[in-house]
């Protein structure tokens, strides 16, 4: 007979876990009953057709008028390895007027093995010396040919928290729609359980929502607290969701996702929230990318208006 952690192992899926509250990093904790107030940020995979930089990136996001700029760790390496400094970096985004809200890193943190999480510490304490606060902590690198173990995932995770709070970089568990081991909000609410952790933050996507066929239901019930950051996009209605990729995301507003009722549960689950503009559109890329930023963040702000 096989017992309750090997059954609930066995799943694909997992089941969703109670929430647990969550301290908020450079950001106020919200109290029960308080309602969110939006931030707005720039992803700069959005316009990264022609790989900028970084600090175009930020001088883009400035221009644009966002609040925050979410970068990516290889065009941070990529600044550093050309003899610049993570703290002329931040002192640079400073005159902008831009803060750094967030990082994308592949660090292989939730494999067997240290490898992973030597990586995720390198990348931590190279983005404290900028000043930006969390990390994504996707599933990069699992193999998805067996069922994730949730359990063991959640101890991973509740050390990896550990590790943000020493170097002051806290990270986001992510899910990928598209992945074949880690792709719905149930199994990182599993996760979050699991590792018993007060410092626990998930990383949802309206795409990855939609992808791994989530649905968008389980906003309803999430401690806003444990939620510091959104990734805001669309998606067509006229592509199976089986067969949509990154490549199809467009501009919110401009597909078919709930997004009025998503901003509605991110609102009345309380706790500030940034909303980033995450697209990887071909179309897009091959446009002026002020004008990009520009349009991502008007059609951002439209939504967030027509809620109000």
């Amino acid at each position: 007979m096989i017992n309750r952690r090997q059954a609930i192992v066995s799943m694909a899926m997992g089941t969703g876990a109670a929430i647990i509250p969550a301290s908020c990093v450079n950001q106020r904790k919200t109290e029960p009953g308080e309602k969110s107030h939006f931030y707005f940020s720039l992803n700069t995979s959005t316009i990264s057709g022609n790989s900028p930089g970084i600090t175009e990136y930020i001088d883009i996001a400035s221009a644009a008028g966002y609040d925050y700029i979410e970068i990516w760790v290889r065009d941070l390496e990529a600044y550093l390895e050309k003899g610049n400094s993570a703290a002329s970096l931040r002192s640079y985004a400073e005159d902008k007027g831009i803060k750094f809200v967030s990082a994308i890193g592949f660090a292989p943190w939730m494999t067997g093995g240290t490898s992973g999480f030597d990586q995720m510490k390198r990348e931590m304490e190279m983005l404290a010396n900028t000043g930006c606060p969390r990390i994504a902590a996707p599933p990069a690198g699992v193999d998805g040919s067996e069922p994730l173990d949730l359990f063991s995932v959640g101890e991973r995770y509740a050390r990896l928290l550990d590790l943000g709070k020493q170097t002051g970089v806290m990270p986001q568990l992510e899910f990928w729609g598209a992945s074949d081991s880690l792709w719905h909000i149930g199994q990182v609410l599993m996760i979050a359980g699991a590792a018993d952790h007060p410092d626990v933050k998930i990383l949802p996507d309206v795409y990855h929502l939609f992808r791994g066929n989530s649905g968008f239901n389980s906003l309803k019930f999430i401690n806003g607290n444990m939620i510091d950051l959104f990734h805001m996009n669309d998606y067509p209605g006229d592509i199976p969701r089986s067969e949509q990729t990154d490549a199809d995301r467009v501009f919110p507003g401009d597909g078919v996702a709930p997004l009025k009722e998503i901003l509605k549960d991110l609102i009345n689950m309380g706790g500030d929230k940034v909303l980033s503009l995450e697209l990887f559109n071909r179309t897009y890329w091959k446009e002026d990318a002020l004008t990009v930023a520009k349009t991502g963040l008007q059609k951002m702000k439209e939504q967030v208006k027509s809620i109000e």
